[in-house]
């Protein structure tokens, strides 16, 4: 919310200083954002008279200038404008002036071939408007060589406070005046309003179609009207708040959106398709044209404004452009309107609108003030404008908004922590408007004003069509009823002390620390977020750098990840490149890592715990603990730098598993990698044949050329959510064989295409009994053997448990092992 000190000083007589008002509005909850002095940024720039112009001897489109600032000397000034003539008045700024609108510090220079000693100013130029059509032409008793700021009144401070969504009067200068003078900063002037006297009856009428649409409407019409710029006062106060001066019917509008709090419109009556304006929800088809140029189309839980023609408006948000207000409107329509606050702030969160009527309308109007805030607006029509008013047309009724709430003044110290007196904080209630309706010594019973629907307002009839917030559906109606009811009484009470405190200043409320109950509990995990926790320990603890990336990216990149579906794209991405939801952490790991490659950085190794997504459902976003390698190995005294490869992704997602409980002999490899994954270079970590647990090995070629990274790159990806929970059992004593283990080597002839994983799992299953453990120590290919076959050599550990086994039980055990192994994979036993 912004306005100026003379604005403020408009509705509160006060002797107070700028610096004091700013404290004051600190200390009673209306925080001070900020403060613009505009003229000092304007200092520098003096009113000019333009004493010669002619055309430029080098350049069609410029002029050049002899110019007068007011100290005798006539300067040369290169100007493009195609306003800039002899005999005008404007503003210049001289060398070493820093021009705001440009971001730039003049200098002295030549342009084609004539000096250019100062330079003619724009509203833009000078940052008072997005005006640059042409140099700023001032009235002709400007006075020469004067400061532009200290003439143009820019020494008025603006001042900008953050407003909280409950205080809607506090978006009105008006508010914040009434507030600053309960505060004890001055007085609230009294607002005289002489009524305007009806001269015709009003060519527009309104009705209300649906209950749910409206409250209540009044519109009056004032016939007669010259609608040009406003008077020079008024524009001065919109654009120094930010808005843009459009004309004088639109500006008045606007002026009372601030100085009131009070959106208003206007309808051009000529451009009204029949006598009748109505209020009702949108319809199939609807589509209107807003004055911001944006096409809308209304849903059935929008409130429109229409005529005979159709939508002329999205009630309290924005209105339409085919009946909006220009230079040739002769009668205009003033339309005064109380609407549902959640419904309005949910139609202009739908579609996306935000608008200063917006802002106010679903804070809550004050619903008592609907005849003055007509009456004040077509007043002021009439004084810049002229013209005679009509009778008020009216639809719907005032609600009924009258409420009350009771201090309890223990509640004071109780709840407050302050020593504020009974009647005290009476006399603060009643400077806020608060009407005294009973009083004890114990307490104090209230009236509510009108315009603070924040106080007590769970009780306010302030609603329309049933969209009040609710309860969640399914409680008990009796818990339900007693608990609203109990909220109201307590929210009330808590309201008006709030009040009380805030004008007695919320600095001076004392900080009290909680009581402590005792020690603070353990953090209790979920078995999810345990599990990413220890993942993330173990890769830290293997090299990798934890990133955290985006969860979506270019829909080009996800298709190279096994594909961009429709169902997950982004449709409101927050960049144009970010428009599809990531099918794998590996695809935003691998672009980080290509990024740091860029820079130099070519060995990185990164990994994220996050989410891949496979659909948009809870269920479609799949826990994954990735990794991706680029580049070589560290540097080491022992052994040489290598490139990276598939089993270094392999031992990442191995040690993960592993940490996580998953025993290594459940585990199979298979090479059923996904389409990103080199083939024969990638596989898959399963729990049995079939559940998938991790995904690993080398990046496709195709994939890393289309990311522009060279290669080769490893990846991994651990799933988290299938892996089990690991047993808990209970802690006893290790089990410890009394019996040393007898180990024995196996080498088998086997053909190349076998997997070394089918003769472990078979050699371990073989025997279980005895067979501890069996581990694949080497691999032999080369000219001594035949062709397509390799050597693969086991190492089985027998652990007896009862007594020392003999030559001959360990000889039967060997042959079972053998035995195994050859009828699974064909393999022979080598001599």
């Amino acid at each position: 919310m912004k306005f100026t000190l003379s604005w403020l000083r408009d509705h509160l007589e006060t002797e107070a200083t700028l610096e004091q008002i700013l404290a004051t509005l600190n200390t009673i909850g209306l925080e001070v954002e900020g403060v613009e002095d505009r003229a000092a940024a304007l200092a520098p720039f003096r009113i000019a008279h333009v004493v010669e112009a002619t055309p430029h001897p080098n350049a069609d489109r410029l002029r050049a200038l002899k110019v007068d600032v007011g100290d005798g000397t006539l300067r040369s000034v290169v100007c493009g404008a195609p306003n800039a003539r002899a005999g005008m008045t404007g503003v210049a700024a001289l060398p070493g002036a820093f021009v705001p609108g440009t971001g730039i510090t003049l200098k002295q220079g030549e342009i084609r071939g004539v000096k250019s000693e100062a330079m003619m100013l724009s509203s833009r130029e000078m940052g008072l408007g997005d005006d640059h059509s042409g140099i700023v032409e001032l009235p002709e008793d400007a006075p020469v060589g004067a400061s532009y700021a200290e003439w143009a009144g820019l020494g008025d401070p603006v001042i900008e406070i953050s407003v909280t969504p409950n205080r809607g009067d506090a978006l009105a200068v008006r508010g914040i005046a009434r507030d600053l003078a309960a505060a004890g900063l001055g007085t609230l002037k009294a607002r005289e309003l002489v009524p305007v006297t009806p001269a015709y009856d009003t060519p527009l009428h309104w009705t209300i179609d649906d209950p749910r649409a409206c409250i209540q409407v009044l519109g009056r019409a004032v016939r007669g009207v010259t609608n040009g710029p406003s008077p020079k006062w008024l524009q001065d106060r919109l654009t120094a708040i930010g808005l843009r001066p459009i004309n004088a019917l639109v500006d008045v509008t606007n002026y009372f959106t601030f100085d009131l709090g009070r959106p208003l419109h206007v309808f051009d009556v000529a451009k009204v398709r029949g006598t009748t304006l109505t209020m009702r929800l949108g319809r199939e088809g609807d589509e209107y044209l807003a004055l911001n140029g944006k096409t809308y189309r209304p849903t059935p839980e929008d409130i429109v404004i229409t005529d005979e023609a159709g939508v002329e408006s999205l009630a309290a948000i924005v209105g339409g452009e085919s009946t909006g207000c220009d230079e040739n409107t002769r009668e205009v329509f003033v339309e005064c309107a109380l609407f549902d606050p959640v419904r309005i702030a949910l139609t202009g969160r739908r579609h996306g609108v935000h608008s200063d009527a917006r802002a106010r309308n679903e804070r809550g109007l004050d619903p008592a003030a609907q005849r003055v805030m007509l009456e004040a607006a077509t007043r002021m029509i009439i004084d810049l404008c002229g013209g005679e008013a009509s009778t008020v047309s009216e639809a719907g009724a005032e609600p009924a908004w009258q409420r009350e709430a009771t201090l309890r003044y223990e509640r004071i110290a109780g709840l407050g922590g302050s020593g504020i007196p009974a009647e005290a904080a009476v006399n603060s209630l009643e400077r806020l408007g608060f009407a005294i309706v009973a009083k004890d010594g114990a307490e104090v019973t209230v009236a509510v004003p009108s315009w603070r629907n924040d106080i007590a307002s769970s009780r306010s009839a302030y609603r329309a069509g049933g969209t009040e917030l609710t309860q969640e559906p399914g409680i008990d109606p009796a818990r339900a009823r007693a608990a609203a009811e109990g909220a109201d009484a307590v929210e009330a009470e808590c309201d008006l002390l709030e009040e009380v405190l805030r004008l007695e200043g919320l600095d001076a409320i004392p900080a009290v620390s909680l009581p402590a109950e005792g020690r603070l509990p353990l953090p209790a995990l979920t078995p999810r977020q345990s599990r990413a926790a220890l993942a993330r320990r173990v890769l830290a603890s293997r090299g990798l750098a934890e990133a955290v990336t985006f969860g979506f990216t270019a829909r080009g990149t996800a298709a190279l990840f096994g594909g961009a579906p429709e169902e997950l794209r982004v449709e409101n991405p927050i960049a144009a490149d970010l428009d599809q939801m990531r099918p794998t952490p590996v695809a935003t790991l691998l672009l980080a890592a290509g990024r740091n490659a860029a820079r130099g950085y070519a060995d990185v190794s990164l990994f994220e715990i996050g989410a891949s997504y496979a659909a948009p459902t809870p269920e479609g976003q799949l826990a994954t603990a990735a990794g991706v390698r680029l580049g070589q190995t560290p540097r080491h005294w022992e052994a040489k730098p290598r490139a990276f490869d598939a089993l270094d992704a392999k031992g990442d997602a191995l040690a993960v598993l592993l940490a996580l409980g998953v025993s290594p002999a459940a585990l199979s490899v298979t090479t059923d990698a996904p389409g990103y994954y080199h083939p024969g270079r990638s596989g898959v970590l399963r729990s049995g044949p079939k559940l998938p647990l991790a995904r690993f090995g080398e990046l496709h070629p195709r994939v890393l050329s289309a990311l522009g990274i060279d290669g080769p790159a490893v990846a991994f990806e651990v799933l988290l959510d299938p892996i089990p929970e690991p047993k808990r059992r209970k802690k006893s004593a290790p089990d410890l064989a009394a019996f040393q283990p007898v180990r024995r080597d196996l080498a088998f002839l086997v053909d190349a295409t076998v997997q070394a994983d089918a003769l472990l799992r078979a050699a371990r299953n073989a025997e279980k009994a005895l067979v501890a453990e069996v581990s694949l120590f080497d691999l032999y290919a080369g000219d001594r053997l035949p062709e397509g076959k390799v050597s693969l050599a086991l190492e089985v550990v027998l652990q007896p448990r009862e007594r020392t086994l003999t030559d001959a039980e360990i000889e039967a055990v060997i042959a079972k092992v053998v035995a195994a192994v050859t009828k699974a994979t064909g393999a022979t036993l080598r001599g």
